[in-house]
Order: structure tokens, then sequence, then C-alpha cells
């Protein structure tokens, strides 16, 4: 099966939103989505957008995207990559369609001196953890992510 990994366009948008919501389901949490293709079409591609996505197809047919950003690291002094999505529709699974994404953001992050390539997974994704510890990845245990937003962002915000 022949895969193709390119960069996201606007018109991919309607095929990212689809699939976060699969991917949201599968997360057990599809209340959470709160956003919708045109948010997804501005936010994603419009101009000044900060924030990159990948799309892999299979037979013409998008079948996976991910979705990263640059971050920072002070300790390094070098800037990293932080990877938000990595998602490939089950009926496309084991194609190698994730690893050929989550590889072509590591070479960007090679090519552009990042020090570092990150994500978060949950703790129960068994598939995922056992895919990334298989290619070197390396849990950082010793950090809590915290998470401020809604009411709590704005009235902390002080609005």
């Amino acid at each position: 099966m022949s895969i193709k990994i390119r960069s996201a366009v606007s018109d991919d948008a309607q095929a990212i939103f689809d699939m976060i919501v699969e991917l949201a389901i599968y997360e057990k949490a599809p209340q959470e989505v709160k956003t919708n293709v045109e948010e997804i079409r501005a936010t994603l591609f419009g101009e000044g957008s900060k924030t990159e996505a990948l799309v892999c197809e299979v037979a013409g047919k998008v079948v996976g995207y991910a979705v990263f950003f640059t971050s920072y690291s002070t300790w390094l002094g070098r800037n990293g990559i932080y990877m938000e999505d990595l998602y490939v529709s089950p009926e496309s699974r084991g194609v190698g369609a994730g690893k050929g994404m989550l590889q072509q953001i590591a070479q960007l992050a090679v090519e552009r001196n990042c020090g570092r390539l990150e994500w978060s997974v949950l703790d129960w994704n068994q598939p995922a953890i056992d895919f990334y510890l298989s290619i070197g990845a390396k849990p950082q245990d010793e950090w809590v992510r915290y998470r401020l937003d809604g009411e709590a962002l704005v009235s902390f915000a002080g609005r």
C-alpha cells in the first residue's frame, strides 16, 4: 500500500476536522471538541498561523494528520517542536502512516536545528506508548502537565 505524506493545505480542513472528532472519540472525550471546520481552516491555515500540519494519503484519501508548532527550551537555548496531534484512522493503521508523519516532523526538527521533539500521550493508550518506545522516545515521568482554560483562564487573567 502506497502512502503519501505532504504539508496540509486549507482544502484539508474538513478531513482534519473529521479526524479530530475521531481522535476525540477514541480518547473518550468527544464532548471536548469545541471547534468546527471553519475555525480549523482559519486558525491552522490563516495568515500568521504559527502552527503546521501534515496529512497522510493512502490511495488518494487523507487517512491521517499531524499538527505541530515551534516551542522553545530555555535550558537548551534552542527551539523545539511540540506535536499536538498524531492520528491515523483505524482502517489505515499499520501501514506506516503514523511513523512516516512523525519521522517527517523529526526531519524538520533536525533541519531547523531544534533541540527536541515532544508530545503527550494518554497514560492508558498502550499501543501509542509501545510505538513511541519502539522508536526510541522516552517518557518524561517527572513532569506533570497543567492546564488553565475556560472560565479558570478568564478568571485568572482578571477579566
